[in-house]
């Protein structure tokens, strides 16, 4: 069974952010609206453009989302 797009980036939160993907991460752990069990691009894309104020570009998401799209499972 496939993990959520937010069990998937939980992986990369670390306590002093190496790069843009795991202050992502850090900033979705922070957010209690966060869509926890969505797998769908298109539902996560559409939450963060109106609540991501944490992401300084959707980019950001994208590259998150490619690395989701390949990992195993």
């Amino acid at each position: 069974m496939r993990k959520t797009f937010y069990h998937f980036l939980m992986k990369y939160r670390h306590p002093t952010p190496k790069d843009a993907i795991s202050s992502f991460a850090n900033a979705a752990y922070l957010d209690h609206g966060f869509p926890k069990t969505a797998e769908d691009y298109h539902e996560l894309s559409s939450y963060l453009e109106l609540n991501g104020h944490y992401l300084n570009s959707m980019t950001v998401f994208d590259e998150a989302w490619q690395l989701y799209l390949t990992s195993e499972g």
